[in-house]
């Protein structure tokens, strides 16, 4: 006799199950069932491996344990790389109507059907032979025979409940039984908000960092200092500029050899929380569909990014930079036109769910942190007018941000059929504190990849306590309609709110170091901020340690879940296309970029492992909402290497439960 249970029905492309709520519910060892699952079930996902890949680093820990495997299996240069060109969305990271998933062309907001995997579980003889039927009410029963042994792929119609029976033949010439409904749940979620929203500080390619060095000069001195540059440029890498430096071949090099995003204009991640928290959903469930909308955006407030049109961060395709937008539309219009679309090809299509994040930028949170850590004088003139200081923030903080929520509020309701309670407000981890309730101390740690930061200690305490006692309490209250916000209908406009992740970030901010910290982050990022050479050395070899820059792992698993300015910069070397004309640099080598080019590819933004507490906080909520239970179970073997090898199949004693 065989047994064959969850596990053998995903053995051929995975090895982890979760048990969900018709399979944890156990039967007579001798009877047999059939057991189903949707197969490639997160669907901005083209491909059925990328998604299993994901479920098999699934276990009991959550998605800040799988990601901890899935930095190891990559070496801590991250899983994105080869998946953010395999998805349902265009290169500006918007959606496909329709989308080719698995070899077959799908609409992607309203599918027709879905691909499922059908198995017989329980106890038969080997070489059984199975005869299938399936039916849905609308088509011509289908009929199949089959070993017993062998999975069967099909796919059943969305909306729809089908019917799969199935009749074993036993040696002896009697017959077996065994029925069951097939009904694909298909939930439709969105994700809106800021930079924090969409993953910012974790390109989905990180920047494939030179060895050598690249010139930046510096504000008014006449000075230069060299950073490593990226890997691949062509070329002069020395401030003694050519016409050509500012534009043509050298920053079309340039252009090319930078990070990649799953949305450039956007800098939307396959890190961010909203779609790891989203894909979790998917993987713990093997009988649902998760249709995700990503629509949050770096840079986005709630008037000008979820209202109404932003600034883009960066060109969609660095090959045509001269002539890409340089806005992005307002996330709540384009919300609209997705289900206006889906409502159009599905009449019953609905919006299960939005995950939100925004209010930081409302409140300047970029200029708080460069009042922080612009030390130097001339720099400290030059951006005075992005600056703000933890008082300006405090005054923004009560006489705006209310507002804003009134309209946001307004604009999100009919989108949820009038209950705000569908949407999953993630409120933010506080990023300066190396222990609860107590702040960084400050200095270049960290900060040292341009001479003119250093992180004041006064200022950073001012700042960390403001976030703490003002913003992140004013931004509950907000959501929850509480301590005085008035809500026209406090019982429709309560959103849900998250914070559980807060208490672990207040160990893990961007000044925490760890003994399990990379190598190159113990040997190489000072402490005392002298991590790059200051002589002539330096255009050939910058890193005072003396190793190679291109050892820095991004994705690697360090105590800090927030990243530094050096982090940035070795992570995205960000050189922003949509910056204000006055902002705009004369050459690639100019002062402008040194100091853009350290703080906007994330600087004091989560790290993957940030994300992924920050997904496993709204699960729960999520869970709740949607009515989906917690898994109860996981099965898994170890997870391969990302080489491109298949999973390894799982031990014998994982194959049943």
């Amino acid at each position: 006799m065989r047994t064959f249970t969850c596990g053998g029905l995903i053995a051929l492309a995975a090895v982890t199950c979760f048990a969900s709520p018709a399979s944890a519910q156990e039967k007579p060892a001798g009877e047999l069932r059939i057991v189903w699952e949707v197969k490639n079930r997160f669907r901005l996902f083209r491909n059925d491996a990328d998604f299993q890949r994901h479920a098999v680093s699934m276990r009991n820990d959550g998605v800040l344990g799988s990601e901890a495997r899935l930095a190891e299996a990559s070496d801590g240069r991250g899983w994105a790389g080869d998946l953010f060109e395999h998805l349902c969305t265009n290169r500006a990271g918007n959606l496909l109507e329709t989308c080719e998933r698995d070899g077959t062309k799908e609409n992607y907001l309203a599918p027709d059907d879905h691909l499922i995997s059908l198995v017989l579980a329980g106890s038969f003889p080997a070489g059984a032979t199975c005869a299938w039927r399936i039916e849905d009410g609308a088509s011509q029963p289908r009929t199949s025979t089959a070993p017993c042994e062998e999975d069967m792929n099909l796919r059943v119609a969305s909306g729809h409940t089908t019917m799969a029976a199935v009749d074993v033949t036993l040696p002896d010439g009697t017959i077996q039984h065994a029925v069951t409904d097939i009904a694909v749940k298909d939930y439709l979620i969105a994700g809106l908000g800021d930079s924090i929203a969409a993953g910012e500080g974790n390109p989905d390619q990180p920047v494939n960092l030179s060895d050598g060095g690249f010139c930046f000069r510096r504000f008014g001195t006449g000075s230069e200092y060299y950073r490593p540059g990226r890997a691949g440029f062509e070329g002069n890498k020395t401030c003694l500029t050519t016409p050509q430096d500012g534009a043509g071949s050298a920053l079309a090099s340039w252009a090319r050899h930078g990070a990649r995003w799953m949305s450039a204009p956007c800098h939307r991640s396959l890190y961010g929380y909203q779609v790891r928290a989203a894909l979790a959903l998917a993987v713990e469930n093997p009988q649902i569909a998760v249709t995700f909308i990503p629509l949050a955006c770096t840079g986005a407030t709630i008037e000008n990014g979820l209202l109404g049109s932003q600034t883009a961060r960066e060109c969609a395709n660095p090959a045509q930079a001269s002539s890409c937008s340089s806005s992005v539309g307002a996330q709540v219009e384009a919300l609209k036109r997705h289900l206006a679309r889906a409502r159009k090809s599905d009449n019953d299509r609905k919006l299960d769910l939005i995950l939100l994040t925004v209010g930081a930028n409302d409140i300047n949170f970029s200029g708080l942190v460069a009042d922080v850590i612009v030390d130097a004088s001339t720099e400290r003139t030059l951006f005075s007018d992005v600056m703000t200081s933890a008082a300006d923030a405090d005054r923004t903080l009560t006489r705006s941000l209310p507002g804003n929520f009134v309209k946001l509020r307004a604009a999100l309701k009919p989108l949820v059929d009038g209950d705000l309670s569908r949407v999953v407000y993630v409120s933010y981890g506080n990023p300066a504190l190396q222990a609860p309730d107590t702040p960084c101390s400050g200095g270049r740690d960290g900060f040292d990849i341009h001479p003119a930061f250093n992180a004041d200690p006064d200022r950073l305490k001012r700042a960390a306590e403001f976030v703490a006692n003002r913003f992140l309490p004013r931004l509950k209250a907000l959501a929850q309609c509480a301590d005085g916000v008035i809500c026209r209908d406090a019982a429709t406009e309560t959103m849900t709110f998250v914070d559980a992740h807060q208490p672990a970030f207040a160990e893990h901010g961007f000044c925490a170091r760890g003994a399990a910290d990379p190598s190159f982050d113990r040997d190489c990022i000072s402490p005392e901020g002298e991590s790059f050479r200051t002589g002539a050395e330096a255009a050939t070899d910058p890193m005072a340690c003396g190793e190679s820059a291109s050892e820095f792992r991004p994705y690697a698993s360090r105590q800090r879940w927030v990243r530094t300015a050096d982090d940035s910069y070795f992570t995205a070397m960000t050189y922003p296309d949509g910056m204000p004309a006055t902002l705009r640099p004369a050459d690639i080598h100019d002062a402008t970029w040194a100091v853009l080019a350290a703080v906007y590819g994330g600087a004091i933004h989560p790290t993957a492992q940030g994300h992924a507490a920050m997904a496993d906080a709204a699960l729960p909520a999520v869970r709740s909402l949607l009515g989906l239970p917690a898994p109860s179970e996981v099965a898994s073997a170890p997870l391969a290497p990302l080489d491109g090898a298949a999973p390894s199949p799982p031990p014998p004693q994982q194959q049943a439960r």
